[in-house]
């Protein structure tokens, strides 16, 4: 039937009915090319404003949870990712970068001999007590280098000036973050295990979960851990270029009857820690949870708001039911307001989200957001206006005409 026709007979069946009046002109925007669905969208926007933020902020607050989680989780890595190594050798099974001990110091024999390999060097974590100018106590993780111009340990973070200034006696580097905790700045002498240190740079990237990093040189290790001298937590190794990493990495793994030591490739073992951390911690479960309600809350309050709006215009839908419009015509209407309530409410997540992400970056929060993610968000806010609006169906498909009686 003509759209523009239907219009008519609508104006005429209800003429002298003030409150049909939306519905005619709603009928009369459909006539000039316009949809049904969005030109009552358009028309009764404040009827659907409640759906739009429920979708928005569903959609803002997973997203937001997960680039949190993400960011939070990703900071356990940073020694692996700032760093130009190939492959890590370290102790038997270690389930996450952090969680090293330490190794025979003939792990590394194969290494040397290997035709593709260029480069072993030592890396040493340890935790110490640093003491700030006002004697409180602060827990440090050491991450000791070979600060040499060619070493591969944080050599995507720091400069050939910062990597000259850890040669230094003492010097350490530390996270700009953690400045105002520690109550220092560049040329601060602490005290780290009873031991004078002197901070000679900060870098940005690194914060630690739970305690501060402290880079140091492998020179300045052995002063300030006698106890642990000579001993090794990985063995960084690079590789030629073009070399196969994976092949490489089997062949220097511990064929020994009794492992000693594993072999990671690097990306690997990056991934390896991060999901240690995100499966196996309560903290990722936490928030995995808190983002499958907001879901769940977001698909019940949209639910409702569209069932509401559907209610409410009951009258409507009777008299085009009435007028011969099909009950799959009217499910397509009912579902393509749910898909423009979905596009709007991502657009606004998507300018909310980069608001809280330059707030984030401004307080020195760490947020991640993959490509994965934000088209996992895209895909999860269609999904709860669309299924919304499958499920508000109910009270369209139970619309009696007979309703215009009433």
């Amino acid at each position: 039937m003509d759209l523009r026709i239907l219009s008519a007979l609508a104006g005429h069946f209800v003429r002298g009915q003030r409150a049909w009046k939306p519905f005619v002109t709603i009928l009369d925007n459909v006539g000039r090319d316009v949809s049904l669905a969005r030109a009552s969208l358009r028309y009764e926007w404040r009827r659907y404003l409640a759906a739009v933020l429920a979708v928005t902020f569903a959609g803002l607050l997973v997203v937001v949870q997960l680039a949190l989680l993400l960011g939070l989780f990703s900071s356990v890595s940073t020694p692996i990712t700032y760093s130009a190594a190939d492959l890590w050798i370290g102790y038997r099974n270690t389930q996450s970068v952090d969680m090293g001990r330490p190794i025979p110091t003939v792990s590394d024999t194969d290494a040397w001999i290997h035709p593709d390999v260029t480069r072993v060097e030592r890396y040493l974590t340890a935790y110490g007590d640093l003491r700030r100018d006002d004697g409180v106590a602060v827990s440090v993780i050491l991450h000791a280098i070979d600060p040499s111009p060619g070493g591969l340990g944080f050599s995507v973070l720091l400069s050939p000036e910062q990597r000259e200034l850890l040669d230094e006696p003492g010097g350490i580097i530390i996270a700009e973050a953690d400045m105002k905790k520690l109550g220092a700045r560049v040329g601060s002498v602490l005290e780290i295990n009873n031991r004078r240190v002197t901070v000679v740079g900060v870098t940005e990237a690194m914060r630690a979960i739970g305690s501060t990093t402290v880079i140091c040189s492998l020179a300045t290790a052995r002063t300030l851990l006698p106890e642990q001298r000579g001993e090794v937590t990985y063995y960084l190794v690079g590789l030629r270029p073009g070399a196969d990493s994976r092949a490489a990495a089997r062949t220097l793994d511990d064929k020994g009857p009794i492992k000693r030591y594993s072999v990671w490739e690097a990306n690997a073992f990056s991934i390896q820690s991060e999901l240690y951390w995100l499966l196996e911690s309560g903290a990722g479960v936490g928030t995995a949870f808190a983002s499958l309600l907001a879901l769940v809350v977001g698909v019940v309050i949209t639910n409702q708001t569209l069932s509401g709006a559907i209610q409410a215009s009951s009258k409507e839908y009777a008299a085009l039911r009435a007028l011969g419009v099909s009950k799959g015509a009217l499910k397509r209407v009912v579902l393509e307001q749910s898909f423009w309530i979905g596009t709007v409410g991502l657009s606004l997540t998507a300018v909310l989200f980069a608001l809280t992400a330059v707030l984030a970056a401004a307080s020195g929060v760490a947020m991640v957001f993959p490509l994965w993610l934000i088209l996992s968000v895209v895909i999860l806010i269609y999904l709860i206006a669309l299924t919304s609006g499958l499920m508000s169906l109910k009270p369209l498909m139970n619309t009696d005409p007979a309703t215009l009686l009433r």
